[in-house]
């Protein structure tokens, strides 16, 4: 469909999501929202290309990434304003999530066109569900620094969140990255590995900074393909918070037990860190 021809779709912005592997994935909103645009703006025309001739989709493509986006969003947005609606999508998955697009979205926003989401995969999402870690609270930081010193620097800032972290990362550099987690957060700190999610060599591993470091390091098969990391937060914490919540406890050890053997005690009875549980104690003496 030419970007001159009329289309039964109200003139918006569609962001539309693709697959992040396996093309079963793709929607049929998605299919046919692509199909009634009448341009299609591409992170890469040529990697789409595969994906719409496998649709079967002719809408005309613009390349539209981060090195062009200056001159391309005012381009789009004055052609949504002509009429013709205009679809976003991204080499794989959600747009804008670590890809391009939210120049364009913005300036949607603000003369005021219609922004439609066509909601499916997204690597963050899809890692988060299979992770076997908490999911009621959760950031996503994307990818980290290219260099040790800023990488490390950067994972200093996240060492004491206690919510579960999500991070992209490029397969040259995992082993990298894994290394500098183990300085940053401890070997012990729990990590699942997602690798090539929804692909043939789909890889779900649960365990530890250290024993994901020694698995990869062990497999050069681990370091190809996209990468997603789910890493749990710091519980030590959120224990610190909620100490009082034992405060009954604790009073009463005291009555029979040293500081040292009731936080002991209270720690293999709660599974809240003895140390914890012993500056608490100190804490509670202090008040009597």
């Amino acid at each position: 469909m030419s970007a001159t021809a009329q289309s039964s779709l109200p003139a918006s912005l569609y962001i539309v999501a693709t697959p992040i592997g396996n093309l079963d994935d793709m929607t049929p909103r998605a299919i046919n929202t692509l199909k009634a645009v009448d341009i299609i703006a591409c992170e890469d025309t040529r990697t789409s290309g595969k994906l719409l001739n496998h649709f079967n989709i002719d809408s005309k493509t613009w390349a539209y990434h981060e090195h062009n986006s200056e001159i391309q969003t005012p381009k789009i947005i004055e052609m949504i304003q002509q009429g013709h609606p205009v679809a976003l999508i991204s080499d794989a998955g959600t747009p804008l999530i670590s890809d391009p697009g939210f120049q364009l979205v913005q300036a949607a926003h603000n003369a005021g066109v219609k922004v439609v989401p066509i909601a499916g995969v997204s690597a963050v999402i899809t890692a988060l569900s299979v992770a076997g870690l908490p999911s009621d609270k959760f950031s996503f930081l994307g990818f980290l620094p290219a260099k040790t010193h800023g990488r490390q620097k950067q994972l200093q800032t996240y060492k004491e969140r206690s919510e579960t972290l999500i991070f992209y990362e490029a397969p040259h550099r995992i082993l990298a990255c894994l290394e500098d987690m183990a300085v940053v957060f401890g070997n012990e700190r729990p990590i699942t590995y997602c690798r090539e999610l929804t692909k043939t060599f789909e890889t779900v591993v649960k365990t530890t900074v250290g024993d994901l470091l020694a698995f990869v390091k062990n497999d050069n098969n681990q370091q190809k393909g996209e990468i997603v990391l789910v890493v749990g937060g710091d519980t030590h914490q959120e224990q610190s918070d909620d100490l009082t919540a034992h405060d009954d406890l604790l009073l009463r050890l005291l009555q029979d037990l040293s500081v040292k053997k009731a936080a002991a005690l209270a720690s293999d009875i709660t599974g809240v860190k003895k140390n914890a549980l012993y500056q608490r104690l100190l804490q509670l003496q202090q008040a009597d």
